[in-house]
């Protein structure tokens, strides 16, 4: 609410309760869905496997910033000329700014009608027949692949990221379902993803509060093994946790441990904003950085390094011991060295890590412990 933006899962539930009310007051509702006038690309993964199937090749996104006025009329426009090129079209207007989201296999001209109302940022580009076949050949992949031996214990973790995968994947995790804060995995991609681990015990880390929820609900359902969750709220909190199992240990014992090491990690966020807000009491305009913590925005400024440092002010205190900074995929290496070698300096009686996340949208993710 302070934000001025809608929460989805409160939408969702208000809708909910809406229908209740209905039902008590005996309102009819017509349920009669009007023929779509144009062809409707498959989605992924249709059961032909064919990447032809797919209409419209390119997932486009992007904002734009608007500097003209862009009323009902204007945003009808867009609308209708993002439907002549293609589907899944989302255009959303918010004071200033506009979020666009098509399937087209023409995205440069989506841009150029962007940019007629205005400057773009955020853009996003991708190759959706591309990704098809490499979901194809993964699966491919797996069903040749024998099945290993079941063992005592295994791992499901929530990440996104290619660094941040293959960190996961070393310390141990036997399936990974891609998430973040807008693309949370449902009850049945835990479901899916806990019938992948050949194993008596199976913990999960969800690494995002939005997600343990699903897990729970994915729990109740699993009858031949049994699920521990790791309440893990995000994905630092996930990989101390997974450093802290020891297989010669008990399920009972692990869970305890993993529980404890998790507890005891704080995690920062290093992102930019996409819309002017007040919140937390701070005045934040679009494109500006904001350092998050667990306690809500902690920084906000021009420049992607101080913010950092500023978060990590925030954050380290005289019984921290150990930071660990994971770059994005849009943070170049050197950005990430000289950051690190500036918290060495500062926090001389830490230890100090960096490791390549490959996260989107975070610049970096910060760990302290």
């Amino acid at each position: 609410k302070e934000a001025g933006v809608v929460d989805s899962g409160g939408q969702g539930l208000l809708e909910v309760l809406q229908g209740a009310y209905d039902v008590l007051l005996g309102k009819e509702v017509d349920l009669k869905v009007e023929p779509v006038s144009r062809p409707v690309q498959k989605p992924m993964g249709a059961a032909s496997g064919e990447t032809a199937d797919i209409t419209f090749g390119y997932c486009t996104e992007f904002i734009v910033m608007l500097d003209r006025e862009f009323g009902s009329a204007q945003e009808q426009e867009f609308k209708d000329y993002l439907t002549g090129m293609g589907d899944s079209i989302v255009v959303v207007a918010d004071e200033d700014i506009v979020k666009v989201h098509v399937h087209t296999n023409h995205p440069g001209k989506a841009i150029e009608k962007g940019l007629s109302y205005g400057a773009l940022t955020s853009m996003k580009i991708d190759n959706m027949r591309e990704e098809h076949e490499e979901r194809l050949n993964l699966s491919r992949q797996a069903e040749e692949k024998e099945p290993a031996p079941r063992k005592d214990m295994g791992f499901v973790a929530v990440s996104i990221g290619s660094g941040l995968n293959d960190i996961f994947r070393e310390l141990g995790a036997d399936y990974l379902i891609e998430g973040g804060q807008t693309m949370n995995p449902s009850t049945e991609d835990m479901l899916n993803a806990i019938a992948q681990v050949n194993a008596d015990h199976v913990f999960i880390l969800p690494n995002n509060k939005n997600i343990i929820l699903a897990a729970q609900q994915a729990k109740a359902l699993v009858e031949d093994k049994e699920i521990i969750i790791i309440p893990t709220k995000t994905v630092p909190q996930g990989i101390s946790a997974l450093i802290a199992f020891e297989a010669e240990s008990s399920v009972e014992e692990n869970e305890a441990a993993m529980t404890e090491m998790m507890n005891g990690v704080k995690t920062g966020e290093v992102t930019y904003a996409v819309r002017d807000t007040t919140i937390d009491g701070k005045t934040i305009k679009v494109d500006d950085i904001m350092g998050i913590d667990d306690n809500g925005i902690q920084e906000v400024g021009n420049d992607v390094e101080a913010v950092t440092l500023g978060l990590l002010r925030s954050m380290v205190d005289e019984d921290s011991e150990l930071i660990c900074i994971y770059y994005g995929d849009e943070t170049p290496e050197e950005k990430a060295v000289k950051l690190s070698k500036k918290a060495e300096e500062l926090y001389p009686d830490c230890e100090v890590q960096m490791e390549y996340g490959g996260q989107p949208i975070y610049y970096f993710l910060l760990s302290v412990e």
